[in-house]
Protein backbone atom coordinates (compact mmCIF):
# COMPACT_ATOMS: atom_id res chain seq x y z
CA UNK A 1 0.00 0.00 0.00
CA UNK A 2 2.84 2.42 0.81
CA UNK A 3 4.33 1.88 -2.63
CA UNK A 4 1.01 2.54 -4.29
CA UNK A 5 0.64 5.75 -2.29
CA UNK A 6 4.13 6.89 -3.36
CA UNK A 7 3.31 6.20 -7.00
CA UNK A 8 0.08 8.17 -6.76
CA UNK A 9 1.98 11.06 -5.12
CA UNK A 10 4.43 11.08 -8.06
CA UNK A 11 1.56 11.14 -10.51
CA UNK A 12 -0.07 14.04 -8.63
CA UNK A 13 3.23 15.98 -8.66
CA UNK A 14 3.55 15.49 -12.42
CA UNK A 15 -0.03 16.61 -13.00
CA UNK A 16 0.49 19.75 -10.89
CA UNK A 17 3.66 20.64 -12.84
CA UNK A 18 1.86 20.25 -16.13
CA UNK A 19 -0.93 22.51 -14.86
CA UNK A 20 1.57 25.17 -13.85
CA UNK A 21 3.13 25.07 -17.33
CA UNK A 22 -0.27 25.56 -18.92
CA UNK A 23 -1.50 28.15 -16.37
CA UNK A 24 -4.52 25.95 -15.69
CA UNK A 25 -5.65 25.12 -12.17
CA UNK A 26 -7.48 21.88 -11.57
CA UNK A 27 -10.76 22.30 -9.66
CA UNK A 28 -11.33 20.38 -6.47
CA UNK A 29 -13.03 17.06 -6.97
CA UNK A 30 -15.99 18.00 -4.77
CA UNK A 31 -17.87 21.31 -4.82
CA UNK A 32 -15.83 23.30 -7.37
CA UNK A 33 -15.88 20.62 -10.03
CA UNK A 34 -18.51 21.36 -12.66
CA UNK A 35 -21.25 18.77 -12.68
CA UNK A 36 -21.90 16.90 -15.88
CA UNK A 37 -25.28 17.90 -17.25
CA UNK A 38 -27.92 15.19 -17.16
CA UNK A 39 -28.63 13.59 -20.49
CA UNK A 40 -32.21 13.97 -21.64
CA UNK A 41 -33.93 12.46 -24.60
CA UNK A 42 -34.60 14.85 -27.44
CA UNK A 43 -38.25 15.82 -27.73
CA UNK A 44 -40.18 17.90 -30.17
CA UNK A 45 -40.05 20.85 -27.75
CA UNK A 46 -36.22 20.78 -27.57
CA UNK A 47 -34.80 23.87 -29.23
CA UNK A 48 -31.67 23.46 -31.29
CA UNK A 49 -29.09 26.26 -31.38
CA UNK A 50 -29.66 28.63 -34.26
CA UNK A 51 -27.11 28.40 -37.07
CA UNK A 52 -25.76 31.41 -38.89
CA UNK A 53 -27.37 32.03 -42.24
CA UNK A 54 -25.26 31.95 -45.39
CA UNK A 55 -25.64 35.71 -45.89
CA UNK A 56 -24.66 36.64 -42.33
CA UNK A 57 -21.20 38.06 -41.76
CA UNK A 58 -18.97 35.89 -39.52
CA UNK A 59 -18.40 37.16 -36.01
CA UNK A 60 -15.22 39.21 -35.62
CA UNK A 61 -12.33 37.81 -33.62
CA UNK A 62 -11.40 39.88 -30.56
CA UNK A 63 -8.27 42.01 -30.82
CA UNK A 64 -6.32 40.55 -27.91
CA UNK A 65 -3.32 42.81 -28.49
CA UNK A 66 -5.43 45.95 -28.04
CA UNK A 67 -7.24 44.40 -25.07
CA UNK A 68 -3.95 43.51 -23.39
CA UNK A 69 -2.53 46.97 -24.07
CA UNK A 70 -5.61 48.46 -22.41
CA UNK A 71 -5.02 46.32 -19.31
CA UNK A 72 -1.37 47.38 -19.08
CA UNK A 73 -2.31 51.05 -19.50
CA UNK A 74 -5.01 50.83 -16.83
CA UNK A 75 -4.68 51.71 -13.14
CA UNK A 76 -5.77 48.30 -11.82
CA UNK A 77 -3.59 46.78 -9.07
CA UNK A 78 -0.33 45.10 -10.09
CA UNK A 79 -1.38 41.68 -8.80
CA UNK A 80 -4.56 41.79 -10.87
CA UNK A 81 -2.54 42.71 -13.96
CA UNK A 82 -0.32 39.68 -13.43
CA UNK A 83 -3.33 37.41 -13.07
CA UNK A 84 -4.98 38.75 -16.21
CA UNK A 85 -1.74 38.40 -18.18
CA UNK A 86 -1.99 34.65 -17.65
CA UNK A 87 -5.21 34.61 -19.70
CA UNK A 88 -3.41 35.65 -22.89
CA UNK A 89 -1.41 33.55 -25.31
CA UNK A 90 2.30 34.30 -25.69
CA UNK A 91 1.80 35.21 -29.37
CA UNK A 92 -0.82 37.84 -28.44
CA UNK A 93 1.56 39.31 -25.85
CA UNK A 94 4.27 39.47 -28.55
CA UNK A 95 1.84 41.37 -30.82
CA UNK A 96 1.23 43.82 -27.97
CA UNK A 97 4.87 44.87 -27.53
CA UNK A 98 4.88 47.38 -30.45
CA UNK A 99 1.86 49.10 -28.86
CA UNK A 100 3.79 49.84 -25.66
CA UNK A 101 6.50 52.33 -24.82
CA UNK A 102 9.97 51.19 -23.80
CA UNK A 103 9.25 51.78 -20.09
CA UNK A 104 5.96 49.89 -20.33
CA UNK A 105 7.68 46.95 -21.99
CA UNK A 106 10.36 46.81 -19.31
CA UNK A 107 7.65 46.85 -16.62
CA UNK A 108 5.84 44.06 -18.47
CA UNK A 109 9.00 41.93 -18.45
CA UNK A 110 9.29 42.39 -14.69
CA UNK A 111 5.65 41.37 -14.20
CA UNK A 112 6.08 38.20 -16.22
CA UNK A 113 9.50 36.88 -15.22
CA UNK A 114 12.32 35.63 -17.45
CA UNK A 115 10.78 32.22 -18.26
CA UNK A 116 7.49 33.73 -19.48
CA UNK A 117 9.29 36.50 -21.39
CA UNK A 118 11.37 33.84 -23.16
CA UNK A 119 8.15 32.20 -24.40
CA UNK A 120 6.95 35.58 -25.70
CA UNK A 121 10.26 36.50 -27.37
CA UNK A 122 10.18 33.22 -29.31
CA UNK A 123 7.22 34.67 -31.29
CA UNK A 124 8.96 37.94 -32.24
CA UNK A 125 9.82 38.32 -35.93
CA UNK A 126 12.21 41.26 -35.46
CA UNK A 127 13.58 40.99 -31.92
CA UNK A 128 16.64 43.21 -32.41
CA UNK A 129 14.95 46.46 -31.37
CA UNK A 130 13.60 44.86 -28.19
CA UNK A 131 16.93 43.28 -27.26
CA UNK A 132 18.59 46.72 -27.47
CA UNK A 133 16.33 47.86 -24.63
CA UNK A 134 17.74 45.17 -22.30
CA UNK A 135 21.14 44.86 -20.68
CA UNK A 136 23.22 41.95 -21.94
CA UNK A 137 22.85 39.81 -18.81
CA UNK A 138 19.07 40.15 -18.85
CA UNK A 139 18.92 39.24 -22.54
CA UNK A 140 21.18 36.22 -21.91
CA UNK A 141 18.94 35.02 -19.08
CA UNK A 142 15.90 35.23 -21.37
CA UNK A 143 17.61 33.30 -24.19
CA UNK A 144 18.74 30.63 -21.71
CA UNK A 145 15.08 29.96 -20.88
CA UNK A 146 14.17 29.36 -24.53
CA UNK A 147 14.16 25.98 -26.22
CA UNK A 148 17.44 25.52 -28.06
CA UNK A 149 15.84 25.70 -31.53
CA UNK A 150 13.94 28.88 -30.60
CA UNK A 151 17.15 30.37 -29.19
CA UNK A 152 18.97 29.65 -32.48
CA UNK A 153 16.20 31.32 -34.51
CA UNK A 154 16.14 34.24 -32.09
CA UNK A 155 19.91 34.81 -32.25
CA UNK A 156 19.94 34.61 -36.06
CA UNK A 157 17.74 37.72 -36.16
CA UNK A 158 20.30 39.73 -34.15
CA UNK A 159 23.51 41.38 -35.27
CA UNK A 160 26.76 39.47 -34.81
CA UNK A 161 27.88 41.77 -32.00
CA UNK A 162 24.63 41.18 -30.12
CA UNK A 163 24.91 37.43 -30.64
CA UNK A 164 28.48 37.31 -29.31
CA UNK A 165 27.63 39.45 -26.29
CA UNK A 166 24.60 37.34 -25.34
CA UNK A 167 26.37 34.00 -25.86
CA UNK A 168 29.27 35.17 -23.69
CA UNK A 169 26.88 35.63 -20.74
CA UNK A 170 25.00 32.32 -21.17
CA UNK A 171 25.74 29.12 -19.24
CA UNK A 172 27.81 26.35 -20.82
CA UNK A 173 24.91 23.90 -21.28
CA UNK A 174 22.79 26.41 -23.21
CA UNK A 175 25.74 27.39 -25.41
CA UNK A 176 26.44 23.71 -26.10
CA UNK A 177 22.84 23.03 -27.19
CA UNK A 178 22.83 26.10 -29.44
CA UNK A 179 26.22 25.18 -30.95
CA UNK A 180 24.93 21.65 -31.69
CA UNK A 181 21.96 22.93 -33.70
CA UNK A 182 24.05 25.61 -35.45
CA UNK A 183 26.57 22.96 -36.55
CA UNK A 184 24.08 21.60 -39.11
CA UNK A 185 23.40 23.02 -42.55
CA UNK A 186 20.02 24.67 -43.02
CA UNK A 187 18.78 21.85 -45.24
CA UNK A 188 19.59 19.17 -42.63
CA UNK A 189 16.91 18.07 -40.19
CA UNK A 190 19.33 18.48 -37.28
CA UNK A 191 19.10 22.25 -37.71
CA UNK A 192 15.36 22.11 -36.93
CA UNK A 193 15.43 19.95 -33.80
CA UNK A 194 15.12 20.93 -30.15
CA UNK A 195 16.87 19.46 -27.11
CA UNK A 196 13.69 19.81 -25.04
CA UNK A 197 12.70 16.19 -24.39
CA UNK A 198 12.37 13.59 -21.62
CA UNK A 199 14.52 10.44 -21.70
CA UNK A 200 14.79 7.45 -19.36
CA UNK A 201 16.96 4.34 -19.45
CA UNK A 202 15.74 0.87 -20.30
CA UNK A 203 15.22 -1.52 -17.39
CA UNK A 204 13.85 0.94 -14.83
CA UNK A 205 10.57 0.32 -13.03
CA UNK A 206 7.37 2.30 -13.51
CA UNK A 207 8.02 4.10 -10.22
CA UNK A 208 11.58 5.01 -11.23
CA UNK A 209 10.35 6.21 -14.62
CA UNK A 210 7.79 8.46 -12.94
CA UNK A 211 10.43 9.94 -10.64
CA UNK A 212 12.78 10.57 -13.59
CA UNK A 213 9.91 12.22 -15.44
CA UNK A 214 9.12 14.51 -12.50
CA UNK A 215 12.80 15.46 -12.12
CA UNK A 216 13.27 16.28 -15.81
CA UNK A 217 9.93 18.05 -16.20
CA UNK A 218 11.34 21.05 -14.32
CA UNK A 219 13.67 21.77 -17.27
CA UNK A 220 11.87 20.11 -20.20
CA UNK A 221 8.16 20.61 -20.78
CA UNK A 222 7.83 18.40 -23.88
CA UNK A 223 6.17 15.66 -21.85
CA UNK A 224 3.77 13.84 -24.13
CA UNK A 225 6.35 11.27 -25.27
CA UNK A 226 9.08 9.77 -23.09
CA UNK A 227 12.05 8.32 -24.96
CA UNK A 228 13.71 5.14 -23.75
CA UNK A 229 17.46 4.65 -24.18
CA UNK A 230 19.66 1.57 -23.90
CA UNK A 231 22.45 1.59 -21.33
CA UNK A 232 24.92 2.71 -24.02
CA UNK A 233 22.74 5.74 -24.83
CA UNK A 234 21.33 4.39 -28.10
CA UNK A 235 17.65 4.83 -28.90
CA UNK A 236 15.41 1.93 -27.86
CA UNK A 237 11.83 3.19 -28.20
CA UNK A 238 9.19 5.52 -26.78
CA UNK A 239 6.39 5.55 -24.21
CA UNK A 240 3.39 7.85 -24.28
CA UNK A 241 2.77 9.89 -21.13
CA UNK A 242 -0.80 8.61 -21.06
CA UNK A 243 0.34 4.97 -20.91
CA UNK A 244 2.89 5.73 -18.20
CA UNK A 245 0.36 7.50 -15.97
CA UNK A 246 -2.11 4.64 -16.34
CA UNK A 247 0.50 2.00 -15.51
CA UNK A 248 0.57 0.38 -12.06
CA UNK A 249 3.73 -0.10 -10.08
CA UNK A 250 3.84 -3.85 -10.67
CA UNK A 251 3.49 -3.45 -14.49
CA UNK A 252 6.52 -4.21 -16.66
CA UNK A 253 7.71 -0.90 -18.15
CA UNK A 254 9.12 -2.74 -21.18
CA UNK A 255 5.57 -3.74 -22.19
CA UNK A 256 4.73 -0.03 -22.61
CA UNK A 257 7.68 0.71 -24.92
CA UNK A 258 6.96 1.09 -28.62
CA UNK A 259 10.20 -0.16 -30.14
CA UNK A 260 9.20 0.55 -33.77
CA UNK A 261 8.74 4.26 -33.03
CA UNK A 262 9.65 6.42 -36.08
CA UNK A 263 12.89 8.40 -36.07
CA UNK A 264 15.12 10.42 -38.41
CA UNK A 265 18.88 10.88 -38.67
CA UNK A 266 20.40 14.28 -37.99
CA UNK A 267 22.04 14.70 -41.42
CA UNK A 268 18.97 13.73 -43.45
CA UNK A 269 17.62 16.47 -45.72
CA UNK A 270 14.63 18.43 -44.50
CA UNK A 271 12.60 17.76 -47.65
CA UNK A 272 13.10 13.99 -47.37
CA UNK A 273 12.16 13.99 -43.69
CA UNK A 274 8.98 15.97 -44.29
CA UNK A 275 7.72 13.23 -46.61
CA UNK A 276 8.36 10.65 -43.87
CA UNK A 277 7.12 12.60 -40.86
CA UNK A 278 3.88 13.96 -42.35
CA UNK A 279 2.47 10.41 -42.38
CA UNK A 280 2.75 10.20 -38.58
CA UNK A 281 0.55 11.99 -36.06
CA UNK A 282 3.08 11.90 -33.22
CA UNK A 283 3.69 15.02 -31.14
CA UNK A 284 7.45 14.61 -31.57
CA UNK A 285 9.93 12.49 -33.52
CA UNK A 286 13.43 11.64 -32.22
CA UNK A 287 16.54 12.77 -34.11
CA UNK A 288 19.46 10.31 -33.93
CA UNK A 289 23.08 10.46 -35.00
CA UNK A 290 24.80 7.76 -37.08
CA UNK A 291 25.43 5.75 -33.88
CA UNK A 292 21.68 5.84 -33.12
CA UNK A 293 22.17 8.04 -30.07
CA UNK A 294 19.40 10.51 -29.27
CA UNK A 295 20.40 14.13 -30.01
CA UNK A 296 17.03 15.90 -29.96
CA UNK A 297 13.48 15.78 -31.24
CA UNK A 298 11.36 17.36 -33.95
CA UNK A 299 8.07 18.51 -32.42
CA UNK A 300 4.81 18.85 -34.31
CA UNK A 301 5.18 22.64 -34.05
CA UNK A 302 8.68 22.40 -35.55
CA UNK A 303 7.27 20.26 -38.34
CA UNK A 304 4.60 22.83 -39.17
CA UNK A 305 7.27 25.55 -39.31
CA UNK A 306 9.49 23.37 -41.50
CA UNK A 307 6.63 22.68 -43.92
CA UNK A 308 5.84 26.40 -44.03
CA UNK A 309 9.49 27.21 -44.76
CA UNK A 310 9.63 24.55 -47.47
CA UNK A 311 6.48 25.89 -49.11
CA UNK A 312 7.93 29.40 -49.03
CA UNK A 313 11.18 28.21 -50.60
CA UNK A 314 9.33 26.24 -53.28
CA UNK A 315 7.21 29.27 -54.08
CA UNK A 316 10.34 31.42 -54.36
CA UNK A 317 12.03 28.88 -56.63
CA UNK A 318 8.89 28.56 -58.70
CA UNK A 319 9.01 32.32 -59.27
CA UNK A 320 12.66 32.23 -60.33
CA UNK A 321 14.23 33.38 -57.03
CA UNK A 322 17.28 31.70 -55.55
CA UNK A 323 15.66 31.83 -52.10
CA UNK A 324 12.72 33.34 -50.22
CA UNK A 325 12.71 37.11 -49.66
CA UNK A 326 11.99 39.00 -46.50
CA UNK A 327 9.87 42.13 -46.12
CA UNK A 328 12.72 44.10 -44.52
CA UNK A 329 15.45 42.79 -46.82
CA UNK A 330 18.02 45.29 -48.20
CA UNK A 331 17.90 46.23 -51.89
CA UNK A 332 21.18 44.57 -52.86
CA UNK A 333 20.27 41.31 -51.14
CA UNK A 334 16.95 41.16 -52.99
CA UNK A 335 18.73 41.85 -56.27
CA UNK A 336 21.19 39.01 -55.66
CA UNK A 337 18.30 36.58 -55.25
CA UNK A 338 16.55 37.66 -58.44
CA UNK A 339 19.37 38.42 -60.88
CA UNK A 340 20.76 34.88 -61.48
CA UNK A 341 17.59 33.47 -63.04
CA UNK A 342 16.80 36.78 -64.76
CA UNK A 343 20.15 36.62 -66.53
CA UNK A 344 19.43 33.03 -67.62
CA UNK A 345 15.95 34.06 -68.82
CA UNK A 346 17.48 36.98 -70.71
CA UNK A 347 19.62 34.54 -72.67
CA UNK A 348 16.65 32.25 -73.34
CA UNK A 349 14.56 35.27 -74.35
CA UNK A 350 17.19 36.20 -76.94
CA UNK A 351 16.84 32.68 -78.35
CA UNK A 352 13.06 33.16 -78.63
CA UNK A 353 13.61 36.55 -80.30
CA UNK A 354 15.96 34.92 -82.80
CA UNK A 355 13.31 32.33 -83.66
CA UNK A 356 10.68 35.07 -84.04
CA UNK A 357 13.05 36.81 -86.45
CA UNK A 358 13.05 33.71 -88.67
CA UNK A 359 9.31 34.25 -89.24
CA UNK A 360 9.67 37.93 -90.08
CA UNK A 361 8.58 37.33 -93.73
CA UNK A 362 5.38 35.66 -92.47
CA UNK A 363 4.64 38.63 -90.23
CA UNK A 364 5.26 41.11 -93.06
CA UNK A 365 2.82 39.25 -95.35
CA UNK A 366 0.17 38.57 -92.66
CA UNK A 367 0.46 41.56 -90.34
CA UNK A 368 -3.05 40.93 -89.01
CA UNK A 369 -1.81 37.77 -87.23
CA UNK A 370 0.69 39.72 -85.12
CA UNK A 371 -2.23 41.11 -83.07
CA UNK A 372 -3.10 37.54 -81.95
CA UNK A 373 0.43 36.40 -81.12
CA UNK A 374 0.10 37.29 -77.42
CA UNK A 375 -3.16 35.30 -77.23
CA UNK A 376 -1.46 32.06 -78.25
CA UNK A 377 1.66 32.73 -76.16
CA UNK A 378 -0.28 33.60 -73.00
CA UNK A 379 -2.64 30.63 -73.16
CA UNK A 380 0.24 28.26 -73.91
CA UNK A 381 2.14 29.64 -70.91
CA UNK A 382 -0.87 29.38 -68.63
CA UNK A 383 -1.46 25.75 -69.60
CA UNK A 384 2.19 24.86 -69.03
CA UNK A 385 2.25 26.59 -65.64
CA UNK A 386 -0.86 24.70 -64.52
CA UNK A 387 0.67 21.36 -65.52
CA UNK A 388 3.94 22.32 -63.79
CA UNK A 389 2.18 23.18 -60.52
CA UNK A 390 0.21 19.92 -60.52
CA UNK A 391 3.29 17.86 -61.46
CA UNK A 392 5.50 19.30 -58.70
CA UNK A 393 2.77 18.50 -56.18
CA UNK A 394 2.45 14.94 -57.50
CA UNK A 395 6.22 14.41 -57.53
CA UNK A 396 6.35 15.15 -53.79
CA UNK A 397 5.02 11.60 -53.34
CA UNK A 398 8.17 9.51 -53.53
CA UNK A 399 6.17 6.28 -53.62
CA UNK A 400 4.99 6.85 -57.20
CA UNK A 401 5.84 4.00 -59.55
CA UNK A 402 7.03 4.45 -63.15
CA UNK A 403 3.67 3.18 -64.40
CA UNK A 404 1.82 5.77 -62.29
CA UNK A 405 4.05 8.54 -63.62
CA UNK A 406 3.38 7.47 -67.21
CA UNK A 407 -0.37 7.45 -66.57
CA UNK A 408 -0.10 10.93 -65.07
CA UNK A 409 1.81 12.23 -68.12
CA UNK A 410 -0.83 10.79 -70.46
CA UNK A 411 -3.57 12.33 -68.33
CA UNK A 412 -1.96 15.77 -68.51
CA UNK A 413 -1.59 15.38 -72.29
CA UNK A 414 -5.33 14.60 -72.55
CA UNK A 415 -6.20 17.54 -70.30
CA UNK A 416 -4.07 19.89 -72.42
CA UNK A 417 -5.59 18.55 -75.65
CA UNK A 418 -9.21 18.78 -74.43
CA UNK A 419 -8.73 22.26 -72.99
CA UNK A 420 -6.97 23.28 -76.19
CA UNK A 421 -9.86 22.00 -78.33
CA UNK A 422 -12.43 23.90 -76.26
CA UNK A 423 -10.48 27.15 -76.09
CA UNK A 424 -9.24 26.82 -79.68
CA UNK A 425 -12.84 26.52 -80.91
CA UNK A 426 -13.93 29.51 -78.85
CA UNK A 427 -10.94 31.53 -80.08
CA UNK A 428 -11.63 30.56 -83.71
CA UNK A 429 -15.26 31.76 -83.50
CA UNK A 430 -14.62 35.05 -81.72
CA UNK A 431 -11.44 35.90 -83.66
CA UNK A 432 -13.23 35.14 -86.93
CA UNK A 433 -16.07 37.48 -86.03
CA UNK A 434 -13.62 40.18 -84.91
CA UNK A 435 -11.54 39.93 -88.14
CA UNK A 436 -14.66 40.06 -90.32
CA UNK A 437 -16.48 42.92 -88.61
CA UNK A 438 -13.51 44.80 -87.17
CA UNK A 439 -11.11 44.53 -90.09
CA UNK A 440 -13.67 44.25 -92.90
CA UNK A 441 -12.20 40.96 -94.18
CA UNK A 442 -14.35 38.47 -96.16
CA UNK A 443 -15.94 35.61 -94.21
CA UNK A 444 -13.86 32.84 -95.81
CA UNK A 445 -10.57 34.63 -95.23
CA UNK A 446 -11.58 35.64 -91.69
CA UNK A 447 -12.22 32.07 -90.64
CA UNK A 448 -9.10 30.79 -92.39
CA UNK A 449 -7.12 33.20 -90.24
CA UNK A 450 -9.08 32.45 -87.08
CA UNK A 451 -8.89 28.71 -87.83
CA UNK A 452 -5.11 28.98 -87.86
CA UNK A 453 -5.27 30.78 -84.52
CA UNK A 454 -7.54 28.09 -83.04
CA UNK A 455 -5.43 25.19 -84.33
CA UNK A 456 -2.23 26.87 -83.12
CA UNK A 457 -3.78 27.41 -79.70
CA UNK A 458 -4.89 23.76 -79.45
CA UNK A 459 -1.50 22.43 -80.55
CA UNK A 460 0.50 24.83 -78.33
CA UNK A 461 -1.61 24.07 -75.24
CA UNK A 462 -1.25 20.33 -75.78
CA UNK A 463 2.53 20.53 -76.15
CA UNK A 464 2.79 22.92 -73.19
CA UNK A 465 0.74 20.56 -71.00
CA UNK A 466 3.05 17.68 -71.89
CA UNK A 467 6.15 19.83 -71.41
CA UNK A 468 4.90 21.10 -68.05
CA UNK A 469 4.80 17.47 -66.92
CA UNK A 470 7.84 15.95 -68.64
CA UNK A 471 10.38 18.66 -67.76
CA UNK A 472 9.91 18.59 -63.94
CA UNK A 473 9.69 14.77 -64.06
CA UNK A 474 13.05 14.68 -65.87
CA UNK A 475 14.70 17.06 -63.41
CA UNK A 476 13.31 15.05 -60.50
CA UNK A 477 14.74 11.87 -62.06
CA UNK A 478 18.27 13.29 -62.32
CA UNK A 479 18.16 14.68 -58.77
CA UNK A 480 17.59 18.38 -59.56
CA UNK A 481 14.87 20.24 -57.65
CA UNK A 482 12.04 20.55 -60.23
CA UNK A 483 10.73 23.72 -58.59
CA UNK A 484 14.05 25.47 -59.16
CA UNK A 485 14.69 24.63 -62.79
CA UNK A 486 11.23 24.03 -64.22
CA UNK A 487 9.40 27.33 -63.68
CA UNK A 488 11.63 29.77 -65.58
CA UNK A 489 12.60 27.17 -68.17
CA UNK A 490 9.03 26.14 -68.98
CA UNK A 491 7.96 29.78 -69.39
CA UNK A 492 10.58 30.29 -72.10
CA UNK A 493 9.98 26.94 -73.79
CA UNK A 494 6.24 27.60 -73.91
CA UNK A 495 6.90 30.91 -75.69
CA UNK A 496 9.19 29.13 -78.13
CA UNK A 497 6.63 26.38 -78.82
CA UNK A 498 3.80 28.89 -79.26
CA UNK A 499 5.79 31.09 -81.67
CA UNK A 500 6.93 28.16 -83.83
CA UNK A 501 3.43 26.65 -83.87
CA UNK A 502 1.62 29.90 -84.61
CA UNK A 503 3.82 31.24 -87.40
CA UNK A 504 4.77 27.81 -88.69
CA UNK A 505 1.11 26.87 -89.33
CA UNK A 506 0.48 30.31 -90.86
CA UNK A 507 3.40 29.83 -93.25
CA UNK A 508 2.36 26.29 -94.22
CA UNK A 509 -1.38 26.74 -94.62
CA UNK A 510 -2.15 30.42 -95.09
CA UNK A 511 0.77 31.36 -97.34
CA UNK A 512 1.90 28.20 -99.14
CA UNK A 513 -1.45 26.37 -99.35
CA UNK A 514 -4.29 28.91 -99.49
CA UNK A 515 -2.22 32.00 -100.53
CA UNK A 516 -4.14 34.24 -98.12
CA UNK A 517 -1.40 36.86 -98.35
CA UNK A 518 -2.41 37.55 -101.97
CA UNK A 519 -6.08 37.92 -101.03
CA UNK A 520 -5.21 40.45 -98.32
CA UNK A 521 -2.84 42.44 -100.58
Amino acid sequence: MDKDNELREDQEILTEQQDEKMNIGLPDADEDAPKEPEKTEKTEETEEPERSGPDEEPAEHPDYAQELAGILHSDIPLEEKRERLQDFHDNDIADTLPLLTKDERLRLYRYMGEEAVAEVFAYLENPEEYVKELDVEKAADIVENMDADDAVDFLEDLSESQQDAILAHMDAESRRDIALIQSYDEDEIGSKMTTNYIAIYRGVSVKQAMRALVDQAAENDNLQTIYVLNTDGTFHGAISLQDLIRAREFDDLESLVLESYPFVYDHESVSDCIEELKDYSEDSIPVLNSDKKLLGVITSQDLVEVVDDELGEDYAKFAGLTEEEDLHEPLLQSMKKRLPWLIVLLGLGLVVSTVVGVFEPVMSMLTILVAFQSLVLDMSGNCGTQSLAVTIRVLSDENLTTAQKLRFILKEARVGLCNGLVLGTVAMIFCGLYIHFGRQVPWSVSFMLSGTIGISLTFAMTISGIGGTLIPTFFNKIGVDPAVASGPLITTLNDLIAVVTFYGLAWIFLINTFHIDQLLA
